[in-house]
């Protein structure tokens, strides 16, 4: 990813000056054509640096592909926002910022090398809005039918990277996802945080003649009290996605979805009502997925998760010595969560995130002492966490 703070080579073209702003006078309208004039002059200075920065942006691209060195570097995007937020004098706010600058620094990752996403789809998921703020809008995104197809895609290289969802405020975690973990090579190399609003979508714009309503399970179950208030006699149909529950809803005018205003947008329907969702601060964590050899483990950025899948014998006060290690290296525990091993016998695996990273010395020492005590040990992955 090409340093925003690199000076352009000695050949560049000087960026045309921007005229100083006017002054209005007190207590009148003064006329906008300066003003207007002033912007247009600033828009053409913006555009003249941004492609400034896109050509050494393909200079390290090239030096890259000689190293044969990632060419995305989550990290690197983090410390060039941070920089560049904690230099904002405003009046923009950093949120406004940090989002123009990843769009920026996307566009410029796509002039080195494009990145091959794989998210669930179709278009207008939360899963690709998840993406898109991770990625930049510039990623080459490619929709899957379910989490399956993201991890396979992922695994098989026919993607870089996958984003999958990984647990909601209100439901819990996505057990599908926890499960596809468990074999798969993948390893977790950051994560989004969405706030999530479920609107209800349909050709019509009201609740006349509804007769059923499509979802992905997690996003029925987040806004069952309000569809049973005001809709106790619609069917509630599950579907492999939001947006395809929206894509369906399009096809017939007795249907409607659960989904978000890009799908909205996406297939041209009304937004009946806006945010159902039971919980007014819904929000779902989408983790970022990749094979090791694609990008390695993000390094320690001062907040982080590490995520882990256990199992352990099945005899008394296993769990517990599970957890000793953890105490006794001052290691919290934010997340515990088990699943069926489906293997017949009463077995679980064990689903854990832990504060730190696994190359900090008191989380790497609970690690080695916690893998002495399990049948089964696998790290999946220490990574940045969101505010």
């Amino acid at each position: 990813m090409a340093d925003p703070q690199t000076p352009p080579s000695d050949s560049a073209p000087a960026a045309p000056s921007a005229p100083a702003a006017p002054a209005l006078p007190a207590g009148s309208n003064a006329s906008l054509a300066p003003l207007r004039q002033q912007i247009d002059a600033l828009d053409a200075q913006i555009l003249h640096l941004l492609n400034q920065r896109a050509r050494v942006a393909e200079q390290v691209g090239q030096l890259k592909r000689a190293e044969g060195s990632p060419f995305f570097r989550p990290d690197r995007v983090a410390q060039v926002i941070d920089k560049i937020t904690r230099a904002n004098a405003g009046p923009l706010l950093n949120q406004h910022v940090t989002a123009i600058w990843r769009e920026v620094m996307s566009a410029c990752l796509a002039l080195e090398a494009p990145q091959r996403v794989a998210v669930l789809g179709p278009q207008g998921t939360f899963c690709e809005q998840a993406a898109i703020e991770f990625f930049g809008s510039a990623a080459n995104l490619i929709y899957c039918a379910n989490f399956d197809e993201v991890f396979h895609a992922t695994a098989a290289g026919t993607a870089q990277f996958g984003v999958v969802g990984i647990e909601n405020s209100t439901e819990g975690v996505v057990a599908r996802t926890l499960d596809l973990f468990l074999r798969s090579p993948v390893q977790v190399v950051g994560e989004v945080s969405l706030l999530v609003r479920h609107n209800l979508l349909r050709q019509i714009n009201g609740l006349e003649g509804l007769e059923v309503v499509m979802a992905h399970p997690q996003a029925l179950a987040q806004c069952q009290s309000w569809l049973a208030q005001h809709l106790p006699r619609a069917e509630r149909r599950a579907v492999s996605s939001n947006a395809e529950g929206a894509r369906l809803a399009a096809t017939n005018p007795a249907w409607a979805a659960l989904a978000s205003e890009r799908a909205a947008a996406q297939f041209g329907l009304h937004i009946v009502y806006h945010a159902i969702q039971d919980e007014a601060y819904n929000r779902t964590r989408f983790s970022i997925i990749c094979l090791p050899q694609t990008l390695g483990t993000p390094p320690p950025s001062g907040k982080d998760c590490t995520s882990l899948v256990v199992s352990v014998p099945n005899r008394p006060g296993a769990v517990h010595d599970l957890l000793m290690p953890l105490k006794a290296h001052g290691v919290s525990m934010t997340r515990f969560e088990s699943r069926p091993a489906k293997s017949g016998q009463w077995e679980y695996y064990f689903y854990i995130d832990v504060q730190g990273h696994m190359d900090q010395p008191h989380v790497a020492a609970a690690l080695k002492e916690l893998q002495s005590c399990c049948a089964f040990f696998k790290v999946l992955g220490s990574y940045p966490v969101n505010d």
